[in-house]
């Protein structure tokens, strides 16, 4: 007597071998989106770990306090490379280098 429907595999079917990292940034996304969006995650960052600052105590609050310092840090550097994007010199290094990525991902 046959079966109309099959059994399941004894094992897990093998999955495929992953490349790269978890994450990718896709090639064609503008430079100035990219650090809009870095600029905001590390607003967030700086919120967050204010925030866990005000509700702990002692060395812990110390790394909170750290954390938000870096990120306030970071951020500053952000918005001068935005700035940046405003000179047309850099600009137009900027579009050069966009360009580059371009060609090399096609």
């Amino acid at each position: 007597m046959s079966k109309a429907i099959p059994d399941p595999p004894k094992t897990e079917p093998e999955q495929p071998a992953r490349e790269g990292s978890l994450f990718t940034v896709n090639p064609h996304i503008h430079t100035e989106a990219l650090l809009s969006n870095a600029s905001e995650d590390l607003l967030a960052i700086s919120a967050l770990a204010a925030d866990l600052a005000d509700e702990i105590n002692g060395s812990r609050r110390s790394i909170a306090l750290a954390i938000n310092r870096m990120a306030n840090g970071v951020h500053l550097l952000v918005e001068r490379a935005l700035d940046h994007l405003d000179d047309p010199e850099m600009a137009a290094i900027f579009a050069k280098q966009q360009n580059r990525s371009l060609d090399a991902s096609t």
